[in-house]
């Protein structure tokens, strides 16, 4: 009798301090076949998350909580978890850019509102250079 190994469960770790966006993301993942959203709200929350629960991907906001963390998160989450970071963010000055590109860099950078298929096609792009 074979046995089959139990199917992965994509996992999205969603970090962003507006619920509605959080939900909206949520449900484009959903969409895109992730089968468990993890949505929270600030770093801290972010790291015990990751830890507890390795996410496949990271959905991240810039500007958490009334400060810039996310880009330090992001890049702590990539050191620590190895986890690929999609930039979910209404911050595109370029000064953010460049910060992002220089502590985050390959991470594509999506401004807010969220379009389904830019979504998708960040998150095809980091999952399969994530696979090499």
């Amino acid at each position: 009798m074979t046995q089959s190994s139990p199917r992965h469960r994509s996992r999205a770790l969603i970090v962003e301090d507006e619920p509605l966006c959080a939900l909206d993301l949520e449900a484009h993942m959903h969409e895109l076949g992730f089968d468990s959203c993890h949505l929270v709200a600030n770093g801290q929350e972010a790291f015990v998350q990751a830890m507890s629960n390795q996410p496949d991907i990271v959905l991240m906001d810039v500007n958490l909580e009334g400060s810039r963390e996310g880009i330090e998160v992001a890049k702590k989450l990539r050191e620590t978890c190895e986890s690929p970071i999609v930039f979910v963010t209404g911050y595109t000055d370029p000064d953010t850019v460049k910060r992002i590109r220089k502590e985050v860099p390959g991470a594509p950078l999506l401004p807010k509102p969220v379009w389904g298929d830019r979504l998708a096609d960040a998150v095809k792009a980091v999952m399969t250079f994530r696979m090499w």
